[in-house]
């Protein structure tokens, strides 16, 4: 059967004159088969029969082309064509129109064909491929999260280096214990409130800037504390400092977020909490070693010291990572987006200029501060969310009784105090660290059953943009039940172990509530930013805020509380109302992904009302 007369196909005019350097091609005789080109095949075995050339007298010589002593056929030529215009052959007009011939001609079914390829052989069509999610390697991913983690310190530190010295404080300050813990309730309202300004301005503005401004911030808060001579200057200044150093935990999860997939994002929050979290361990014991012998004011002289360190280094080795702005990595970076290090250093080969330069940023205004909020009307954030508050909330009163509890029952100086909870901080660490190696555990386990379901092959790529049905929920609650479970009995029986007069009994719990509250914070965490990956610093912003805020509500009444009932009694409470709402993770369990979905394709038909209203 004759095929009709083709058109003449068009092609990248500018690449086919450099290709020949100008030089007519010459003519092809015959209609030209487009060739399938196969890689990967052994060299000791002959080439593939299927692959047919229909050229006569139609070769031709690239002269001084910029692939120097090479041959080329016009085919050739108008394949490297249509390559460099970035339109790929399988759809372009030459190579719709040799496919069509060649199906005409030989009566094959492509289908067909492709089945029969061995999976040793992979077929070559020109087709662009996938960008990456983002160009850095692991290790380059590692190094930033390194350094987000470390600034990430400051929240738990700042906070944590300060128990040890409240018996010092009260009494250089003339006022009671009780009043002094108002501090750290003042402390956690705003480090509640303050990613909610931070996290949208990390969103629209980008991470650098804001991490710049959080540690500005921080440092000023840390000299005005040093001098403090008042409670209510000191009282202020807390207020700063947390301010300060509250964003620096959901700004970095920005960065984790920008930069890494959920597949690899469970291991490097892992990291990120993992680091954060030696803050509740080595916080309490340098700050009852600095109260001990050189006095509680020195504390702030220290943390001064360490942020401008950390803001240095931030400076110098941290560049953009925000997506509006750096894209996929490939864009370069200008102004304050780059690192000092790029200035003495050429671009990466990886930096291209693209369209995505003229895109436009978003804007920093009251609604984007207000906007995140939203977050919490969502029904699969709220329950994941106030769960995750009521554990914060729990721990936060088990470790801001400590010094008070145990200065009365153990009889502990300063520096014993701070040494008593070295315990809790090893727990926050283990609890970070294991967990981040669960999630990816649970995330592969999970692919695994999904690809099973869907008749997905192993060496397919999932994109989460197209397969929004995966079951991220499952992925990241799997295991949640044996935790839980670890902290509500850890809980249970802590206030009771405190009358037995064996400190060890009490501080082997404190580790086990601490692991086990921070592998839930982990968890929560890595689902928040699952749930809103474009936005994961607003989205940790208000966890952190839902935290705080219900977390300040606990610490103020704690003591008030053991004072009224015993210490045994309030934490057993406190257990049985951790207990009383897990049913909310079966909630999760069952009903976010449908919840998710939901959200999803709302989102979408409010965006193209949007769009269709523009025109």
């Amino acid at each position: 059967m004759t095929s009709p007369p083709q058109p003449p196909p068009t092609h990248h005019a500018a690449t086919l004159s450099s290709l020949t350097n100008g030089y007519p091609v010459e003519p092809v005789n015959k209609q030209v088969a487009m060739p399938h080109v196969a890689f990967n095949q052994p060299s000791n075995q002959p080439r593939s029969q299927n692959v047919r050339n229909t050229f006569n007298n139609g070769w031709v010589m690239a002269r001084k082309s910029r692939i120097p002593s090479k041959a080329w056929n016009r085919q050739s030529i108008l394949v490297f064509a249509d390559f460099n215009n970035f339109e790929s052959p399988r759809n372009s007009q030459s190579q719709r129109a040799a496919e069509r011939d060649e199906d005409e001609h030989y009566n094959v079914n492509p289908t067909s064909e492709k089945e029969n390829i061995s999976s040793s052989v992979s077929v070559y069509s020109l087709e662009k491929p996938e960008p990456p999610y983002h160009v850095f390697t692991l290790a380059k991913k590692k190094q930033l999260v390194y350094i987000v983690s470390l600034a990430g310190l400051f929240s738990p530190l700042s906070s944590n280096i300060y128990f040890p010295a409240l018996g010092q404080i009260a009494t250089d300050l003339k006022v009671s214990i009780s009043l002094v813990s108002l501090t750290i309730t003042v402390y956690m309202i705003v480090q509640g409130l303050a990613p909610s300004f931070w996290g949208p301005l990390s969103d629209t503005q980008g991470r650098r800037i804001t991490f710049i401004g959080t540690f500005v911030v921080y440092l000023i808060a840390n000299v005005g504390l040093a001098f403090s001579n008042s409670f209510a200057a000191l009282m202020l200044f807390r207020g700063i400092q947390a301010a300060g150093s509250a964003a620096t935990i959901s700004v970095g999860a920005g960065v984790i977020g920008d930069i890494t997939t959920a597949r690899e994002r469970g291991g490097l929050i892992g990291i990120f909490g993992g680091i954060r979290m030696m803050g509740q361990s080595i916080g309490p014991v340098f700050g009852g070693i600095i109260t001990q012998f050189l006095g509680f004011r020195v504390i702030f002289w220290f943390l001064f010291g360490l942020g401008a360190l950390t803001l240095g280094l931030i400076l110098t080795l941290l560049p953009e990572t925000l997506r509006s702005v750096a894209g996929n990595g490939t864009i370069p970076l200008k102004g304050i987006q780059r690192p000092f290090l790029y200035t003495y250093k050429p671009y990466p080969d990886y930096m291209v200029m693209t369209a995505e330069d003229n895109a436009p940023k978003k804007k920093f205004t009251f609604t984007s501060i207000i906007a995140p909020l939203r977050f919490l009307f969502e029904k699969d954030v709220f329950v994941s969310l106030f769960f995750g508050s009521i554990v914060y909330t729990v721990w936060s009163m088990v470790t801001s009784s400590t010094t008070d509890l145990f200065q009365s029952r153990f009889g502990l100086n300063d520096l014993q105090v701070g040494i008593a909870f070295l315990p809790n901080g090893a727990g926050c660490v283990a609890g970070s660290y294991l967990t981040g190696y669960l999630m990816d555990y649970d995330y592969q386990t999970v692919e695994a059953q999904y690809r099973k379901a869907k008749g997905i092959a192993d060496d397919v790529k999932l994109n989460k943009k197209t397969l929004s049905d995966f079951p991220i929920e499952k992925s990241r609650l799997r295991n949640i039940w044996w935790i839980v479970l670890i902290f509500v009995l850890a809980t249970a029986f802590y206030g009771f172990s405190l009358n037995l007069n064996q400190i060890a009994i009490p501080l082997l719990l404190q580790f086990f509530i601490a692991y086990s509250a921070t592998a839930v914070f982990s968890l929560n965490s890595a689902l928040v930013i699952d749930l809103y990956p474009g936005a994961s610093a607003s989205a940790t912003a208000v966890n952190n805020l839902m935290r705080c805020s219900v977390g300040a509500i606990g610490v103020a009444f704690v003591q008030l509380t053991i004072d009224g009932i015993g210490a045994g009694a309030t934490f057993l409470l406190f257990a049985l109302i951790t207990l009383g709402l897990s049913p909310l993770l079966l909630v999760e369990w069952f009903y976010g992904e449908g919840w998710r979905l939901a959200r999803t394709a709302r989102l979408a038909a409010e965006e193209e009302r949007k769009k269709s209203s523009r025109y």
